[in-house]
């Protein structure tokens, strides 16, 4: 099971994606994750994107590809993954389409998580809050500022890919405002029908 979680920040999808990881046995392959994995690894490509990133510049497309056709070539990703904040615009689409097609494979499906912008605003302040409340420290992403910037560049860059993928019928939608386990069975539904 091949799957890509769209939706803007704050949907929930790191939480989707964990609950799947746990009922499915699939990694979630987040690409921050992947390039810090690659750098440390000291990979041909974790090196290019060490050397980008050092020189204090945004990793290109072909680095960060790369990086993820590195990851889908590992073993625990033989029965699938769940792709997280990738791919995030439609050249990174087409090279995902064009990765999976070089080893034989395909996206079972892209699920989108429906939310109302001014009650993410609202879930970023409340996240904000209980991380304060506990003591732990306020990512730096949870400030209505920046967070709006955030879906700012989320709708100009990402939001394309919507109808990327609803033209190839791999799209499903689920309404991402309701409870955490309604959202999970929904996509469990989605998931049951392909």
């Amino acid at each position: 099971m091949r799957l890509i979680l769209l939706g803007p920040p704050g949907a929930g999808k790191g939480t989707q994606a964990q609950i799947l990881v746990e009922r499915h046995g699939i990694p979630q392959l987040s690409t921050g994750d992947m390039l810090r994995a690659a750098v440390k690894a000291e990979t041909e490509v974790g090196m290019r994107a060490k050397a980008v990133m050092d020189a204090g510049e945004l990793v290109s497309d072909a680095i960060v590809n790369a990086i993820v056709a590195e990851r889908i070539d590992q073993p625990d990703c033989a029965n699938g993954f769940i792709l997280d904040g990738y791919p995030r615009t439609l050249a990174q689409a087409d090279a995902v389409e064009d990765m999976l097609a070089e080893r034989g494979l395909k996206l079972d499906a892209v699920i989108e998580l429906l939310v109302d912008d001014k009650a993410l605003v609202g879930r970023i302040v409340k996240r904000a809050q209980e991380a304060q409340s506990a003591g732990q420290p306020v990512r730096k992403d949870d400030n209505p500022e920046v967070f709006e910037e955030r879906l700012r560049e989320y709708y100009k860059k990402t939001a394309p890919l919507t109808g990327y993928y609803y033209a190839k019928g791999r799209l499903h939608t689920v309404d991402g405002m309701a409870s955490i386990s309604d959202v999970t069975g929904r996509i469990e539904e989605v998931l049951r029908s392909i």
